[in-house]
């Protein structure tokens, strides 16, 4: 009797279940055909402004001028806005990175900035960083382009930086630096035009200047490129707009989260052979990681060094590792 009366209990509870349902469905097909305008499309769900307190996902506003390095960017052309918009909400929203990249900024502008300066490279440039690495000199690309400048084998090659799985200069942000100066100056002599420029930087030279013959073009905004360089020049755009005014694009960094340059260590040359990593930071106080976090072109514990290069290594002084500079 109880299994009886228990399998007419579920029987009724399925009916009402079935009910609720066909309510529930008849009230959503209600609900978007009242939504619906002319021709029967749904109206898009849409506010007349961003509020002060900006959501959390929202499109962002274009700049009605804008420039890099100097030249006009032409966004009065709806391609490019769209393709600059793009990028914007693809910086704006990998929030982890883009926080960290951010954040970084204080610690690796000051050493790059007076560097680019010396080969009259413009300050926008450093954009080109942010984009290219995240401002982490450790990081490696899948087709090994490495460091804060993600520099290739081959253009490490023309521009003398040393390459290895043991030293590998690529990881040293100054000579790094150097490098991509070299090759931004180079590629201006080129071009005339610091965005072509930076577009080679993507693309290269040789990729970058026959197509140009092939379109007849000559501007950046005008040439037809491969998609991963169509998109370069804008991300570089969307982190100078994010880095001039983070909270318009909902990041609100206090002075404290910035890290900070760092300020306490020394400059000790070695140019003996067979180094030890380990034992010549404990013969300075110190550790072989935080070694690396000052070096990170020290790529093994151990160095032939065979031909007796000088190598300038940083060496954390006292209060690095409690600062954190």
């Amino acid at each position: 009797m109880r299994c009886i009366l228990y399998y007419r209990f579920v029987s009724e509870m399925k009916k009402i279940a079935w009910i609720f349902m066909a309510a529930v469905a008849a009230g959503g097909i209600a609900t978007a055909c009242a939504q619906q305008g002319k021709g029967g499309r749904p109206a898009p769900a849409a506010v007349a402004d961003i509020p002060e307190a900006a959501p959390p996902v929202f499109v962002p506003d274009l700049p009605k001028e804008l420039t890099f390095a100097g030249e006009k960017v032409p966004v009065q052309y709806a391609e490019v806005r769209e393709a600059l918009e793009r990028e914007m909400t693809v910086t704006m929203f990998m929030h982890s990175r883009t926080l960290r990249t951010l954040r970084l900024t204080t610690r690796y502008f000051p050493v790059i900035e007076p560097i680019m300066k010396k080969y009259g490279i413009p300050e926008d440039f450093k954009y080109l960083c942010m984009a290219e690495s995240g401002l982490d000199p450790n990081t490696v690309s899948p087709v090994g382009a490495s460091g804060l400048w993600q520099i290739m084998p081959s253009a490490a090659k023309d521009y003398g930086v040393e390459t290895g799985s043991n030293v590998d200069l690529r990881f040293n942000v100054e000579i790094a630096t150097e490098a991509a100066c070299k090759y931004l100056r180079d590629a201006y002599k080129r071009y005339g035009s610091w965005t072509m420029a930076a577009a080679s930087y993507n693309a290269g030279q040789a990729g970058v200047s026959r197509r140009m013959d092939i379109q007849g073009v000559k501007s950046y905004y005008d040439l037809f490129l491969p998609d991963e360089t169509m998109r370069y020049v804008y991300r570089i755009l969307s982190f100078k707009l994010l880095t001039e005014n983070p909270q318009k694009y909902g990041y609100h960094l206090r002075r404290k989260d910035y890290f900070p340059a760092f300020e306490n260590y020394k400059k000790v040359t070695i140019s003996e052979q067979n180094i030890d990593w380990s034992a010549f930071a404990a013969k300075h106080g110190t550790n072989y990681k935080t070694l690396r976090i000052l070096n990170p072109w020290i790529r093994s514990y151990e160095y032939a060094n065979k031909g007796g290069t000088d190598y300038t290594v940083m060496v954390p002084t006292e209060g690095f590792r409690e600062n954190g500079k």
